[in-house]
Order: structure tokens, then C-alpha cells, then sequence
């Protein structure tokens, strides 16, 4: 498990300003740093607790009032960082469960909370990209263990106020799974 750090910024500048101030701060590993939509900003990357934490402070204080939200999340599931990085790779397709999200960061909780809660596969993890700001995670497995990593997910203090949507579809067809892929 891995601690990371995610800063998102209303300012492209200020973001390319923030991304290297947080690797110039400690021993962090930048996963990505990128333009998204609507002309936002996105920082994300990983390292010890007190690494991530001054790096994540560096961050904040360079953007000077650009900061749209942050968090840091220690002993984030392995599954997480490889559905963001599209990694993820679930051995057979059972119930879809896809949690829709108005922000980056309450995905990011609610993903570790649904596959924390159950045994699920995280297939992916969209943060903002081609899908104005907004954010989804899509996970598998039996219909149980799905519909009780979503409660979970949706469920997760700091999602609260930012979902859009969830849903548990039990026997989807593979066409519709494999495009998820």
C-alpha cells in the first residue's frame, strides 16, 4: 500500500509551478501531472506519509490561491493506482458496479473504500479526462460483493455532496464489459 498526494488547480501555470515544487520538496514519485478538462490541473503522486505531506504543502503554497482541492490518503490499496494508470486487467467479468463522481479526490476515496470493503476488481479509475472534470470508477465481481463495495464507495465521508450517480448492473453483457477494457 502506498501513501499519495492529489492536488487539482483551476490555473495550468500554477499547476506546472506546483508539480515542481512537489518533487523538488522530497522523495516523491510524480505518477502524472496533466491539463484536463474544463483547463484544469492535476497532480498526482506517491511516497512515504511525511514525504507525501511536505511535498503536498509545497504543492499548496506555490499555487497561490489556485488550489481547487487536495487530499492525502495513506495505505491506498494497490488496486487504485493501477486502475488509474488503466493497468487493471480483472480476470473474468461478473456484476459492473460504476460509481460517477463531481470531483477527482471523492473518487479516489470512494475506489479505496469499494475495494477495501469487498473482493472486488477496481477495472478503472477515470479522473477528469475527456469527461468534463468529472470522475468514475468501475469495478467487478459477484453481485454481492459489488453492490457492497458501492454502498462502501458512495458511503465514504469524503465523497459526501459529490456523487452523481451509482449503479450495480448484475449480469451486464460482455460486449459492454469488454469496452470497458
Amino acid at each position: 500500500m502506498k501513501c499519495i498526494g492529489f492536488l487539482e488547480f483551476s490555473s495550468i501555470a500554477r499547476g506546472i509551478e506546483a508539480a515542481d515544487a512537489v518533487c523538488k520538496t522530497a522523495e516523491v514519485e510524480l505518477i502524472f501531472a496533466r491539463a484536463s478538462c474544463p483547463g484544469k490541473f492535476f497532480l498526482l503522486f506517491s511516497g512515504d506519509v511525511a514525504a507525501v505531506q511536505s511535498s503536498l504543502d509545497a504543492g499548496v503554497a506555490s499555487a497561490q490561491g489556485h488550489v481547487v482541492d487536495h487530499c492525502l490518503i495513506a495505505r491506498l490499496h494497490e488496486q487504485v493506482v493501477r486502475a488509474i494508470h488503466l493497468t487493471a486487467e480483472p480476470q473474468q467479468c461478473g456484476a459492473l458496479g460504476v460509481m460517477e463522481f463531481y470531483s477527482v479526490t471523492a473518487a479516489i476515496y470512494a475506489a479505496d473504500a469499494a475495494v477495501k470493503a469487498a473482493n472486488v476488481a477496481l477495472v478503472e479509475l477515470r479522473l477528469a479526462a475527456g469527461i468534463g472534470g468529472k470522475s468514475f470508477a468501475v469495478l467487478t465481481g459477484d453481485v454481492a460483493a459489488v453492490s457492497e463495495a458501492v454502498a462502501c464507495g458512495v458511503a465514504a465521508q469524503e465523497s459526501q455532496g459529490m456523487v452523481l450517480a451509482h449503479v450495480v448492473i448484475a449480469n451486464p453483457r460482455p460486449e459492454v464489459f469488454e469496452s470497458l477494457l
